[in-house]
């Protein structure tokens, strides 16, 4: 099985930090479980113009089959002006309506006002949805504040619900695995 983790920013660590938390600790709990995880700063995305995917750049195709071919995904976004980054919204708009379906999509989101902690549940998991996605109620979000000068979290609540959220992606994903 692979879980993929995404990171929705083009710039800074924090997000990718956070993705790859959730992976650690998805490891933690099944170790045989492949893990990856896609910085969008690594990768020139072209935006889409609703042309075939054989058709934009080798950065696009890439990063569209690894999350077309991924077992399970958490995508981690910063917030700006109360939105997912357009970067993300614009991967994500390369992708067929069932690219998701039974995949375990985990969200953590990422703010510098707690105002915001609940964009992820009223605006990406309507998108995921769409696409046909299972998305788990443990969705994680994170204040900017939590992050110490290195980029650090040295709070026992964040590593507690990161915990919460690898456990319940593990637990649905493999219940899907194990239907028949």
């Amino acid at each position: 099985m692979k879980l993929v983790g995404l990171s929705g920013a083009l710039t800074g660590s924090k997000t990718a930090k956070v993705v790859h938390d959730v992976l650690i600790h998805v490891n933690d709990i099944q170790p045989n479980i492949q893990t990856e995880l896609i910085d969008m700063k690594d990768y020139d995305i072209d935006y889409v113009r609703g042309t075939p995917l054989q058709y934009y750049n080798k950065d696009t195709v890439e990063v569209v089959n690894k999350l077309l071919f991924a077992d399970f995904i958490v995508i981690g976004t910063p917030l700006y002006q109360a939105s997912l980054t357009g970067t993300l919204k614009n991967l994500l708009d390369h992708l067929p309506t069932n690219a998701l379906k039974d995949k375990v999509t985990g969200i953590v989101t990422l703010g510098g006002s707690d105002k915001h902690f609940l964009v992820g549940e009223y605006q990406l998991k309507p998108i995921l949805t769409f696409l046909k996605a299972v998305v788990p109620v443990g969705n994680v979000f994170v204040h900017n504040d939590l992050f110490d000068e290195d980029n650090d979290i040295s709070d026992e609540d964040y590593y507690r619900r990161i915990k919460k959220l690898a456990a319940e992606m593990v637990f649905l994903q493999n219940s899907i695995a194990n239907r028949s």
